[in-house]
């Protein structure tokens, strides 16, 4: 049997996921949202080995998500902040919040989005900046960007043949 290694090419879906697949990559910017960012606090809140926590925590600095910044001299101790890129994640979370409420929480929602103001329910949708439509539907489809190189070009007509719409 032979592994090949994902290799993402031009695929945004692709180099996010690499660099934030996994679980607890997940986790550790879900509780930089709640405002954590001292290692200490994310071993608590997700009660994840140091180790694993560590190796983590480098890939978030490394890829550009979290920033380590010294809140101690001695000993040297760190916290991780969101960077402008890391912010920019938090639709993404709520995005997977929203799903995993609407299709996955069979036993009822255990955490929501509220407002903060009127405490109501949040709905989260992923809209158009532009016009505004939610996109959701038969509005939008994936298109060739300006950089696009011939395999992205390859994958969307294989795509369009596979799927019927070509």
């Amino acid at each position: 049997m032979t592994t090949r290694a994902f290799d993402p090419g031009q695929c945004p879906v692709g180099r996010t996921l690499e660099r934030v697949g996994d679980v607890w990559s997940l986790m550790i910017l879900r509780d930089a949202f709640h405002g954590l960012t001292r290692f200490d606090a994310f071993e608590k809140s997700l009660g994840v080995a140091p180790n694993i926590l560590t190796k983590r925590l480098g890939a978030l600095v490394e890829s550009g998500f979290l920033e380590r910044r010294p809140y101690q001299d001695r000993p040297v101790r760190h916290e991780y902040v969101l960077t402008e890129m890391g912010r920019d994640f938090g639709p993404v979370l709520t995005a997977l919040l929203a799903f995993g409420n609407r299709h996955l929480a069979k036993e009822g929602i255990a955490s929501c989005l509220v407002d903060r103001e009127t405490g109501q329910t949040a709905q989260p949708v992923v809209v158009d900046a532009r016009s505004g439509k939610p996109i959701d539907g038969a509005d939008f489809a994936y298109a060739a960007g300006p950089a696009a190189g011939e395999a992205v070009h390859a994958r969307l007509a294989l795509m369009k043949v596979l799927s019927g719409r070509s």
